[in-house]
């Protein structure tokens, strides 16, 4: 009838569970904080792209008005025109900045 516990079966039970949360920290450490950083970095990366986006149309079309009115009143193909000859400035000066691929580096 009397049955005595054992001082051990406790440290049994918690050196097991010791065990399983090191196992639990050391997957989550290795295995789901890099994926939760990847998640985060996609996740912030688009919404700075989509802000980029709608700043830049924003800002092209504030330009186009701008030019419009101020410039050729009235004559908006030369807004459009005016507009197209800087954009096409900028792609062709950042057109000749690059390089080939092996030279990159």
């Amino acid at each position: 009838m009397n049955e005595a516990k054992k001082p051990s079966d406790g440290d049994f039970v918690d050196k097991a569970l010791f065990q399983f949360d090191h196992v639990l920290d050391v997957v989550h450490d290795r295995v789901l904080r890099p994926i939760l950083l990847a998640g985060r970095a996609l996740a912030y990366g688009l919404i700075i792209l989509f802000a980029a986006l709608f700043l830049i149309g924003a800002l092209l079309i504030g330009l186009i008005r701008f030019i419009d009115i101020y410039c050729f009143a009235g004559r908006e193909y030369l807004s459009y025109v005016s507009v197209g000859a800087i954009s096409l400035v900028a792609g062709l000066i950042i057109w000749r900045k690059r390089r080939p691929v092996n030279l990159r580096k």
